[in-house]
């Protein structure tokens, strides 16, 4: 099958007013091969990170204002992955992981959440530039992938019934292909409702979860089937379904030299003196894209 570039690298919105919910699909294709390619991470740490990614997709694709930025962080104890990011602002994602590669070979070709990250904990920022507001919820990383995390989070912390959907496809050409759908009923309050939390068992939304929840993970991360097209399976039977303006979604890092400059700069001048070689220069790595950067001292 040809690729459709136009169903990859994208997020869009959607309301359906008569229920009161709302959500979001994404789908990632040449972006996520690009954050994938700075490291060669065993398969099942890729898909680890792509679920990981579709998840800042899903959440930072909320933010009203652009320069907002969405960060996932798994904060673990005891596991083959001691760390986890992933982050999105303006339709921009990085994403890194850093683990035991020993450890990571004996385990078997799907290893189990636990066994991935041992006791840990999903912290979820929502950082307002334009306001300087910042909110961090964090749930355990508990059930059988982050999406369960995060749908847990939303219980939790935002009190709000959520349905939480990713996929991630191994193409045979070694690229990948990965998916997910978020789906929430709003509280009431909103759209012009009486301001009260949403209940779980609310008729509304156990409508709508009964119909999100059939979709497949082939659905998720099928080239050939364009969002809208998927969005009208799911929820055909509804009177309308408003899909809002979609958002291309790419590969960005801020590690440009312009940028390390300025943070070091940050720093007393004795101990940049200290970071400095020989010639004056300071080498940052960056995790994210895995290249060195030498800078000339402020």
């Amino acid at each position: 099958m040809t690729t459709d570039l136009s169903t990859l690298d994208t997020a869009l919105g959607f309301t359906i007013a008569s229920r009161h919910a709302r959500g979001r699909v994404v789908r990632l294709g040449p972006a996520l091969d690009t954050i994938l390619a700075a490291h060669a991470y065993p398969p099942a740490l890729a898909r680890m990170l792509a679920e990981a990614l579709v998840l800042a997709a899903l959440l930072g694709s909320t933010l009203k204002n652009e320069e907002g930025q969405l960060t996932l962080q798994a904060q673990t104890q005891g596991g083959a992955v001691d760390l986890l990011v992933a982050d999105y602002r303006g339709g921009e994602m990085r994403g890194y992981l850093r683990f035991d590669a020993d450890r990571v070979a004996e385990m078997p070709a799907e290893p189990s959440l636990f066994a991935l990250f041992g006791k840990g904990y999903l912290a979820i920022t929502f950082d307002q530039e334009t306001t300087g507001e910042r909110y961090q919820g964090i749930v355990p990383l508990e059930g059988g992938s982050l999406a369960d995390a995060a749908e847990h989070y939303f219980a939790q912390s935002e009190q709000l019934p959520s349905l939480v959907r990713v996929a991630v496809k191994a193409l045979g050409d070694g690229t990948h292909v990965a998916g997910g759908i978020l789906v929430q009923h709003l509280p009431e309050g909103e759209e012009g409702r009486e301001r009260l939390h949403t209940k779980l068992d609310h008729p509304e939304w156990q409508h709508v979860e009964a119909l999100a929840s059939t979709v497949s993970g082939d659905e998720l991360t099928d080239i050939g089937l364009g969002i809208d097209q998927l969005l009208w399976r799911l929820f055909h039977e509804e009177d309308e379904v408003r899909i809002l303006p979609g958002a291309s979604l790419s590969r960005g890092c801020r590690c440009s030299p312009d940028h390390i400059q300025s943070v070091i700069a940050r720093f007393p001048a004795e101990e940049r003196a200290h970071m400095a070689d020989e010639n004056g220069l300071v080498h940052v790595d960056c995790e994210f894209c895995a290249r060195s950067f030498p800078v000339t001292l402020p």
